[in-house]
């Protein structure tokens, strides 16, 4: 696997489930950063900022952090998401995954944040921390 760049950022996020038929609530797309809304036929799941979390969630949980890969990523590069993920497994720290067009995206617990950085740079990855919120 090549060397990845790595971008911690320091706002949390929140994901929550909202039933299938919801609409997704449109405060959550007034956030800077990442906002990823996904429907299937059983659920509406969104991830944003918790300072924009949607009310009447059914189900949240809050406390992740984002770790962010720097792309765009070529469709035919493949392992990526593997590696983060199995390095990050064998050091027992949970993720949520997120990909975009461009990039691959993991959320981990606030609890688990250091050991994650140290576990990605310990495999060979560039990890930076924003101090910003943007």
């Amino acid at each position: 696997m090549r060397k990845l760049s790595i971008e911690a950022y320091p706002e949390s996020y929140v994901v929550c489930r909202l039933a299938a038929d919801a609409e997704p609530p449109a405060g959550v797309f007034a956030a800077a950063g990442l906002v990823s809304v996904t429907r299937t036929e059983d659920e509406l799941s969104i991830v944003c900022p918790e300072s924009v979390a949607p009310a009447g969630a059914q189900l949240t949980a809050g406390g992740w952090r984002r770790l962010t890969v720097h792309g765009p990523l070529e469709f035919s590069l493949t392992g990526i998401m593997a590696a983060l993920s199995g390095a990050l497994a064998e050091a027992g720290v949970s993720l949520f995954a997120v990909s975009t067009y461009d990039t691959d995206h993991i959320l981990v617990k606030q609890s688990d944040l250091g050991r994650a950085l140290e576990v990605l740079r310990t495999a060979g990855h560039e990890v930076t921390e924003r101090n910003d919120a943007g």
